[in-house]
């Protein structure tokens, strides 16, 4: 379920008995020092912990068990894979991500790993408190302005995913697919995989008879189309090579 209200979520100076507990991982300390001031004037949630590298995503929930992690998505090194590493290693601990990229591909990416928000900064703050909300609910936040972005990648994702489920190609047919994806001849295909042309012919026309095709030309388009946003129709019978 996707929320996408901007309710501005529970009301300042009203503190619940049992308070939501946060930790916030971002590398520009002003954003830091703002998220926690909005947040603990609600009364609604105590900030445990604040980090502002990648490793203190993993970190922060090993050493505090907080409810909720708020998380910048452009911080450096990989964002996406310790988002990942924290749901898989603590399920209880959701993930809010409070970032100013908009790219969607990234977006699904970080929803897809495992987290249950996605908020843009420059959001009114009400946002990032809903989402928080949100979070601890269940339920999927997104900014309204960028849910529809979202939405439409992760159904591209999904599309791309049935594609890839319905069509199955060996480990060295895969290969092969690749090396065309850069370009490569038969010749040069071969050579990279010691094989012989006349082999990597015969992965060809096994390639065409999979993929519906004439020609290596169009084998090329095809596995474009399944590396990208794949076309209606372009489900291909399963088969093991």
């Amino acid at each position: 379920m996707f929320i996408v209200s901007t309710s501005t979520g529970s009301s300042p100076g009203v503190r619940k008995v049992c308070a939501i507990s946060v930790a916030v991982v971002d590398d520009h300390p002003i954003v830091v020092e703002g998220i926690v001031t909005v947040l603990e004037k609600t009364g609604t949630f105590s900030v445990v912990s604040t980090g502002s590298g990648v490793d203190d995503i993993l970190g922060t929930a090993q050493s505090h068990g907080p409810d909720v992690i708020v998380v910048d998505l452009t911080m450096q090194g990989d964002v996406i894979g310790a988002v990942a590493r924290v749901r898989e290693a603590f399920p209880a601990t959701r993930i809010v991500i409070f970032t100013a990229s908009n790219n969607a591909e990234q977006a699904a990416k970080a929803l897809s790993a495992g987290a249950s928000a996605f908020v843009l900064k420059g959001s009114p703050q009400g946002d990032l408190i809903q989402a928080i909300t949100c979070a601890m609910a269940g339920e999927t936040y997104i900014t309204p302005s960028f849910a529809a972005r979202i939405i439409a990648e992760l159904e591209a994702k999904a599309r791309q995913q049935r594609a890839r489920q319905a069509m199955h190609l060996s480990i060295r047919e895969d290969q092969i697919v690749q090396l065309l994806l850069l370009g490569k001849k038969n010749s040069e295909i071969a050579r990279a995989l010691a094989l012989s042309e006349k082999t990597v012919k015969g992965y060809m026309s096994t390639l065409m008879q999979k993929l519906h095709v004439r020609n290596r030309v169009e084998v090329v388009i095809a596995a474009q189309n399944l590396n990208g946003t794949p076309e209606a129709g372009a489900q291909v019978s399963r088969h093991s090579a």
